[in-house]
């Protein structure tokens, strides 16, 4: 069998995996979700739930990884779990459904991203050409999202090739800090907007617990879930390549700081511009694309800070695709005699053919986004918790989960990963399913 890689060095294989975790839900995602779901409640049961949920379920992700040295494909058999290959080949079609999507949206941040550089030329353009419409058929639409989709896959072919040290590592270890960097910068000229203040303070201080209502938490937990890249896949591949001695703690816990501490940064870089400007925070899925250029446009060298926030977004959106393809390509190789390069490009096209149906209309995408995204990842998440609490030898479980500490994690821990963690995830999966599926409760 063939040696697995491993990150080269700690920090190398801590900004991969932050990296992977940020992705667009941290500056696309997050403040549209905040802006939906009534702020501060939602941000501070949010920061409560990536710790409590986060840490544990991320420690499991990363325990299953490493004890199988395989990713989806091949660990939840070696774990265990019944009929665990199929459950795994399962995973890998869903994540390479939600890859086609996901890259089709980073398509969406790029062409935005030249539509801000080209205002520095005066040259008139037109970003939001490439979104899809509601309902029909656009083809400069269409046409727009294939070209920027198929580029951005083939970037991350090109790294994905060099293997984990020379390509993912090396590639996270300058995008990550650059994207903090300028992510803060555009926060501070948010900050200190006139009027700015009013939306810090809803943002952050307006608490009151009769906002914390039920769909509040459920969608602060679901979107933690979102946000953290947890889901049975990407981190247990990640976690398939970490040293046999790395204290799973220790990633675990930077992950939690970086992901949740760089939503907050981002929710500072929108939310208040969004309320300088006495624009609406509820805006949903658009906040970021509808909303955003309308404020920069506004603001004294608008293009400077609206190219920055777009080349942040499209870094984040970027490390996290090279992950999901990760995925694929490591359940290729894993199982199959395929060659590293090859399941690359295999991998890719595939991705490339599953965003088709989704960048036809948003009759189309979001329907897709919530299947292979929210509602699949949620999935993946307990079968893995499941997979290590209870089809594990449970020697082995322990050794992999508090084994490399050198102070030993207190028993509770684990009857928290054990019962706690799944009866959230089932109580937030049966409350989705009531109050948006077959809508017998209604939310409150």
């Amino acid at each position: 069998m063939t040696v697995r890689e491993t990150f080269k060095s700690r920090l190398g294989g801590l900004m991969t995996i932050v990296g992977v975790s940020i992705g667009l839900g941290h500056v696309w995602r997050f403040p549209y979700m905040v802006g939906k779901f009534g702020g501060a409640a939602f941000v501070l049961f949010y920061t409560l739930v990536s710790v409590v949920i986060g840490v544990p379920a991320l420690m499991t992700e990363f325990a299953l990884g490493r004890y199988t040295r395989r990713g989806p494909v091949g660990a939840f058999a070696l774990g265990g779990f019944p009929f665990g290959r199929y459950v795994g080949w399962f995973f890998f079609f869903v994540v390479t459904a939600a890859t086609g999507y996901y890259s089709a949206v980073i398509g969406w941040v790029l062409y935005y991203m030249i539509g801000q550089i080209a205002q520095v030329a005066h040259v008139s353009f037109n970003a939001a050409a490439i979104l899809p419409p509601d309902h029909g058929f656009s083809l400069t639409s269409f046409v727009l999202q294939m070209i920027c989709t198929a580029f951005v896959l083939a970037t991350c072919a090109a790294v994905l090739i060099k293997g984990v040290r020379d390509g993912i590592e090396k590639v996270s270890f300058v995008i990550v800090p650059v994207m903090t960097v300028v992510t803060i910068v555009v926060m501070v000229r948010a900050l200190t907007l006139p009027g700015a203040m009013a939306g810090v303070r809803w943002y952050l201080l307006e608490f009151r617990f009769r906002d914390l209502t039920a769909n509040v938490m459920a969608a602060a937990i679901g979107h933690a879930i979102f946000a953290l890249s947890l889901g049975g896949t990407f981190m247990v591949v990640y976690g398939s390549y970490l040293h046999e001695d790395e204290p799973l703690a220790r990633p675990a816990w930077w992950t939690v700081i970086g992901d949740t501490g760089s939503s907050l940064i981002a929710g500072l870089a929108v939310i208040p511009a969004v309320f300088a400007f006495h624009l609406q925070p509820a805006a949903g899925p658009g906040l970021i694309f509808d909303t955003l250029p309308k404020v920069f446009a506004a603001m004294p060298v608008g293009w400077l800070f609206g190219a920055l926030f777009f080349i942040s977004l499209f870094g984040a959106g970027y490390l996290s695709d090279i992950g999901a393809l990760e995925v694929l390509v490591a359940g290729l190789t894993d199982n199959t005699r395929i060659t590293r390069r090859r399941a690359v490009w295999v991998m890719s096209i595939a991705c490339f053919v599953l965003a088709i149906p989704p960048s036809i209309n948003n009759a189309i995408f979001v329907p897709w986004d919530l299947t292979f995204g929210s509602g699949m990842q949620t999935l993946g998440s307990l079968l893995a918790v499941i997979t290590v609490a209870y089809c594990m030898n449970r020697a082995a479980a322990l050794k992999e989960l508090f084994g490399a500490g050198k102070q030993p994690v207190p028993m509770w821990v684990f009857y928290w990963i054990r019962f706690g963690i799944p009866i959230v995830i089932l109580g937030v999966g049966i409350y989705w399913l009531l109050t948006q599926v077959f809508r017998i409760v209604s939310g409150v």
